[in-house]
């Protein structure tokens, strides 16, 4: 046998969408099938963000239930995204993959307290029968704003390759990268280190039906939420002992019929999270209204308790983070994550009154209230009104019928300050990207983690409504 071939499935960034992993668990199962009949090489691994706290299933199991169903479908290696990282506390983090069935590499995660979980790996090397030796490397995003405040650390990306790189290089004959950090870092590493055969992507979301070839590194992704599974084959030459051949494929699972099995265990886990998430938290005496374009009670009184609870000068909500509203009487968990499901902390940042003020103006436009957000943590249909607490804000209307800013007082009656500096709250959402760019651009940010917002929305309930 002078040729031989190694296949790879993976998936990335499925972000808990428990609609779609039936479908995968059908393809993946009947892969793994053929090629256990054929006695062929194959590894099915995962580039992380399989967990994601909008799913009740997750919220009520802290992404124990994913690992479940990593472990059926017969993962091989999984490596972990923000959302395992910096979505769940130290401890939940720590003890996430105790009963997994599979190897987890993070090359980079490091624990501040010094004490690292026993599943992780740096790398991790398989070994075929006939001798053929594939090194797995796995990295992270590194949102070290988020991870140190939960005591952990991410390292740069390309210190940790420097690292293990060569070591692998003389003890594997194939390296495999597991990245969770994005299609222009993945290009960069491959230009960077040729011994880097294959990349397997994910974190941007980015689709690459054929794979992408930088350098002799193949690059690979598949999407978001798992409606793509990534094949990667390798031909091996034993003669020549290098790979004559490295093709990449997103496979379209939309005509594949779900697995009815894997369509079951999941209705079991909704059952199982039904034990939390029906514990109830108030009893309300009247119905609880949310409107996205509107200020209402509930937005009002979370705005208020957000700026308390940071000890902010003033706070902003957008009222789109409540997604609906809620009838009069009991309340539970459930409810609360169902109306507020995003997994967003809350932030405070310095801003300079001329600065808080334009950012003011920014959330008042129609193309940001009517932004159908995806990404950033929000889970939501659109940013809706913001809503501020511990400001005054005088608006009034062009003719047009535009919005605009008159005059901004503080809570005590004085104007907005140009130059004195503001402790302003509000969701880590607008940390990222340009949506307020006053707010990304700020350099001092203090994130509170483990907390998300549908937190203070449970305390804001229970000061409403007190038992």
């Amino acid at each position: 046998m002078s040729k031989e071939q190694l296949t790879f499935y993976f998936t990335n960034d499925l972000h808990s969408h428990f609609l779609q992993w039936p479908k995968v668990a059908a393809y993946l199962l009947h892969k793994q099938e053929i090629h256990k009949e054929n006695r062929d090489i194959f590894w099915t691994v995962d580039i992380g963000d399989h967990v994601d706290r909008s799913h009740p299933i997750t919220e009520a199991s802290r992404g124990k239930a994913n690992i479940d169903l990593l472990n059926q479908l017969n993962y091989d290696v999984v490596t972990l995204g923000n959302n395992e990282g910096i979505t769940l506390s130290h401890d939940e983090l720590y003890h996430l993959y105790d009963h997994a069935n599979f190897s987890v590499v993070c090359s980079n995660l490091e624990s501040l307290d010094g004490q690292l979980p026993a599943w992780l790996k740096r790398t991790e090397i398989k070994e075929t029968a006939s001798g053929i030796k594939v090194g797995f490397l796995g990295l992270t995003a590194p949102f070290n704003a988020f991870y140190e405040l939960l005591d952990w650390h991410i390292d740069n990306e390309f210190d940790v390759l420097d690292r293990y790189i060569n070591e692998l290089e003389k003890e594997t004959d194939i390296i495999v990268l597991l990245s969770h950090l994005g299609i222009s870092v993945d290009q960069e590493i491959a230009r960077r280190y040729p011994a880097v055969d294959i990349i397997m992507g994910g974190h941007t979301h980015h689709l690459l039906e054929k794979g992408e070839m930088v350098n002799h590194t193949l690059i690979t992704a598949a999407g978001k939420h798992c409606f793509y599974v990534g094949e990667v084959t390798v031909e091996w030459n034993h003669e020549e002992n290098r790979i004559t051949k490295l093709n990449g494929y997103a496979v379209d699972l939309r005509d594949t019929i779900p697995d009815l099995h894997t369509e079951q265990y999941i209705q079991t886990l909704f059952d199982q999270s039904r034990k939390y998430l029906d514990n109830v938290i108030v009893k309300a005496n009247k119905p609880i209204e949310v409107k996205w374009f509107a200020n209402t009670s509930i937005i009002q009184s979370l705005t208020t308790t957000l700026r308390k609870w940071t000890k902010a000068d003033c706070a902003m909500l957008n009222a789109g983070v409540l997604l609906e509203s809620l009838p009069a009487g009991p309340i539970t968990y459930g409810d609360i994550h169902r109306i507020c499901p995003h997994p967003i902390n809350p932030v405070l940042v310095d801003l300079k009154g001329d600065e808080l003020i334009e950012v003011i103006r920014a959330s008042l436009s129609t193309d940001f209230t009517e932004l159908k957000l995806k990404g950033f943590g929000f889970r939501g249909e659109i940013l809706g009104k913001m809503i501020f607490s511990g400001l005054d804000v005088i608006t009034d209307f062009h003719r047009n019928g535009g919005e605009y800013v008159k005059a901004v007082y503080e809570q005590n009656g004085k104007q907005i300050d140009p130059d004195k500096t503001y402790y302003v709250a509000t969701a880590d959402t607008f940390t990222f990207g340009r949506l307020l760019p006053e707010i990304a651009k700020s350099t001092t940010k203090q994130y509170f983690v483990p907390e998300f917002l549908r937190d203070l929305l449970a305390e804001t309930l229970i000061q409403q409504y007190p038992s």
